[in-house]
């Protein structure tokens, strides 16, 4: 098939110098080498349709880039800039739904909690300092699934906060402590929960060790005796995380409906199989 054009070319040089050379215009070797450069021509042509084709013909597919897609998490310039001045950007969902199950999300650490269990099987003093230990054991475990929420998450997470400490304060005030006293006991409890914080966000990045280091430290108040207590707690804080993560972001982030697990878990298996909660237009 690509050779018709080759062996065309070629006849027709030969012709044409063969008619030229029998009228006595040119010579018999003029005309060969006319014939010759016909047949580099017509060569270089065919070749030119052959790779023409074979790329046109190809099996092979080419990686085209694709346009890089924009993250939900991805904002521009003017709000990074606004929310570096402590203000809020747009954010996917009702920022009065967010606070709502927030303020949920903390109820949930505070009142869905069996202190007697901590009290007795942790040994633990009932005192409002223990009480405080306990919640924020519970609010931290939230805050690290809610941070896993990009800019929402990190939004409900600043009002889960906001609401733990003004529940603090409102406690302080039932029980009597003055003015100056709440106070201080404010400031020990920031400090307290702050290095809290840093030590279970440690633990739970590394192993269990360094976890139960950090429950000895700021739960038990470096007072655990009972090697099995700690070990109790370990598995309760490990347990419970599993069971945040399984959770659906879209339902914390308009619920804040968060139904802890037992400390002793009669069926292990029932962790994996949780109920999705209800909720309606207003985040009700």
């Amino acid at each position: 098939m690509y050779r018709r054009p080759l062996q065309s070319a070629v006849r027709l040089g030969i012709n044409v110098t063969t008619s030229r050379a029998a009228l006595g215009k040119i010579s018999e070797r003029e005309a060969l080498a006319r014939a010759l450069l016909a047949c580099q021509r017509a060569r270089a042509s065919s070749s030119t349709t052959t790779q023409c084709r074979s790329l046109h013909n190809s099996p092979q597919l080419f990686n085209v880039k694709e346009t890089p897609q924009h993250s939900e998490d991805e904002v521009g310039s003017f709000t990074k800039l606004i929310e570096a001045m402590g203000f809020t950007g747009p954010l996917k969902y009702n920022k009065w739904k967010i606070k709502i199950a927030a303020l949920r999300m903390y109820t949930c650490c505070v009142e869905r909690i069996n202190y007697d269990d901590f009290f007795e099987r942790c040994t633990l003093p009932d005192t409002l300092n223990s009480w405080f230990l306990i919640a924020q054991l519970h609010v931290w475990m939230c805050l690290v699934r809610m941070r896993q929420e990009g800019r929402e998450g990190k939004y409900m997470c600043r009002y889960i906060v906001h609401s733990m400490w003004e529940d603090v304060e409102q406690r302080c005030k039932i029980m009597g402590i003055d003015a100056s006293h709440r106070k201080e006991s404010l400031k020990s409890m920031t400090e307290t929960f702050y290095a809290a914080i840093f030590g279970y966000d440690e633990g739970i990045l590394s192993d269990d060790r360094v976890l139960a280091a950090a429950l000895w430290r700021n739960l038990f108040n470096r007072e655990c005796e009972d090697p099995r207590q700690l070990e109790l707690m370990l598995e309760y804080v490990r347990k419970q995380m599993q069971y945040i993560d399984s959770l659906d972001a879209e339902d914390l982030l308009l619920t804040g409906e968060v139904k802890w697990r037992p400390m002793l878990e009669e069926n292990a298996q029932s962790i994996l199989k949780v109920a999705t909660p209800t909720y309606n237009d207003a985040g009700l």
